[in-house]
């Protein structure tokens, strides 16, 4: 899905494993496959009780607003817990694709331990965020949609010529190839628009993914500055003749 930069970037981009992201793919996998959300665990029963076993996990290791501001010890860890859980296949599979394709490139760029920071200080925030802003709602949030997005914050700074291979709806889903910073200022958008109609309580949590994409922005620039942008390589001369 992605374009080449420069050599050096490009070079370094194809010898790294990007362990982290890695790792938080599969362990988010992993929990979701253990629990009630994925349907695969038998001793979840049948009828009425998997939705009831549902509810009840969601409540436990998601972010209920209501709860979290009432001073409770427990409830401060929910937004990291929440970060590892997801409501559905659909979710599950969404997040990680988007974690998949801009994560490893962008742990290239500011390495494991500033990705990793980056990924849950941004995710946790973002989650803490959105339930400031709905502090009455007793509905639980999951997912990790908030630090994602704060991944694409990164990317955007750091790789804003990349080619990003997107779906366009207007264009009956054909794919184009646009750079980053026409692709993720326009999804930003989609998500402005969208948490200006969502109703109350976290169906979808689209100010989650604004303030974890502003806050990814920040800690890219805060960590490298404007200057260190990688910039799109010129392309090649033809055969024969020099590059200036």
């Amino acid at each position: 899905m992605i374009r080449n930069w420069s050599a050096s970037a490009a070079a370094a981009i194809r010898g790294t494993s990007a362990p982290v992201t890695h790792t938080l793919v599969v362990l988010c996998c992993l929990v979701f496959l253990i629990g009630p959300a994925s349907g695969l665990v038998p001793a979840d029963g049948s009828g009425d009780e998997p939705l009831t076993g549902q509810r009840a996990y969601f409540q436990r290791w998601g972010v209920i607003p209501a709860d979290l501001f009432e001073g409770s010890p427990g409830a401060l860890l929910t937004p990291a817990t929440a970060l590892f859980v997801h409501g559905g296949w659909v979710h599950l599979l969404g997040n990680m694709l988007f974690l998949h394709v801009f994560g490893a490139m962008t742990e290239a760029r500011m390495g494991r331990v500033r990705f990793t920071l980056c990924y849950a200080g941004c995710g946790y925030l973002a989650l803490l965020g959105y339930a400031a802003a709905n502090a009455g709602s007793e509905r639980s949030l999951v997912g990790a949609s908030g630090a994602i997005s704060a991944v694409l914050g990164a990317f955007l700074f750091l790789f804003p010529r990349a080619r990003v291979t997107s779906l366009l709806p207007f264009l009956f889903f054909l794919p184009v190839r646009l750079p980053a910073w026409v692709v993720l200022p326009f999804w930003a958008a989609l998500q402005w628009a969208a948490a200006g109609r969502a109703a109350d309580g976290p169906g979808v949590a689209y100010l989650a993914h604004l303030v974890g994409f502003g806050l990814g922005l920040g800690c890219a620039w805060v960590c490298f500055g404007r200057a260190t942008t990688v910039k799109s390589a010129p392309a090649p001369a033809p055969e024969g003749e020099n590059q200036p």
